[in-house]
């Protein structure tokens, strides 16, 4: 299909890119790389007056630690996130997701920040990006502000940031030493998650000290199965494991859709997280 008809600006800068948005206010969108937004514009799901192309802008790139902490830019592609040994190393989980996402088509041109910005809760990334409790960096006309990743997503297709901010960067602690598994279910190969779960774990004297769960595509935005992590703490045996993640799917509100209804979904909701929480913890 032909998308509608849309003025196009390429700014230079991030200075420039929220200038534009500023001046545009609601009738902007932002195109990344352009795997989200432009299927939506083919198929008439949006119709922004202005598309503000920022894929051009050099600081929005490249990964560097900063005490502890891994930022990465928001248009680091999936390739780039997969490949880069700081990642492997320090967030292992990020770079495993994003390593299942799509096809390598995709990811050489889909890029980190983008695949949050847009917010599905079907994309594997931001319940990744939830489990790891990162910080999102946000620019606008009023500065610099840090949000939270579980203050960031707000509901379908929604997030915190302002019509006149551009989000700049992620910012990950780093996990060394925690195990880490991201298990999804899919009917065809390259298709979003049915439902995925993301798993980071810390042991300590052979018992589980601390978990992180993700939940991928279990209600409008992306979860973390508290019940289930508070569960994991002190446990040691895999019988332990399995009776923490059958409370993985309190408090969550899966969709019905022609994939799955929320019952089979809450059902491998609670099998994919026993999965990968006994491969992060070392127990599978």
């Amino acid at each position: 299909m032909i998308p509608p008809a849309f003025e196009y600006v390429r700014p230079g800068s991030v200075d420039e890119a929220v200038r534009t948005l500023a001046d545009a206010g609601e009738d902007a969108k932002v195109l990344a790389g352009g795997q989200s937004l432009l299927p939506l514009l083919r198929l008439r799901l949006a119709f922004p007056e202005l598309v503000v192309d920022v894929g051009r802008i050099p600081e929005l790139r490249g990964i560097h630690e900063d005490e502890g902490t891994l930022v990465i830019g928001a248009m680091t592609s999936h390739h780039d996130v997969i490949r880069d040994p700081r990642i492997r190393r320090h967030a292992g989980l990020l770079a495993a997701a994003t390593a299942t996402v799509a096809d390598p088509a995709v990811r050489h041109r889909g890029t980190l920040g983008g695949a949050l910005a847009h917010a599905d809760p079907a994309g594997d990334l931001p319940a990744v990006i939830l489990a790891l409790d990162a910080t999102l960096i946000a620019v606008g006309p009023r500065g610099r502000r840090a949000i939270p990743a579980g203050e960031f997503f707000l509901d379908y297709l929604q997030t915190a940031l302002a019509p006149d901010e551009l989000l700049v960067e992620v910012r990950i602690p780093a996990a060394d030493g925690w195990g880490f598994r991201y298990e999804k279910f899919q009917r065809i190969a390259q298709a979003w998650a049915v439902v995925g779960v993301a798993a980071l774990v810390r042991r300590d004297n052979g018992h589980i000290a601390e978990a992180h769960v993700g939940l991928t595509n279990m209600g409008a935005v992306p979860l973390r199965a508290g019940a289930t992590e508070e569960a994991l703490v002190g446990a040691e045996a895999v019988d332990a494991v399995r009776r923490a993640a059958e409370s993985a799917a309190e408090g969550t509100h899966p969709s019905s859709d022609p994939s799955a209804s929320p019952a089979y979904r809450a059902h491998l909701a609670r099998v994919l997280t026993r999965r990968a929480v006994l491969t992060a913890a070392g127990m599978g």
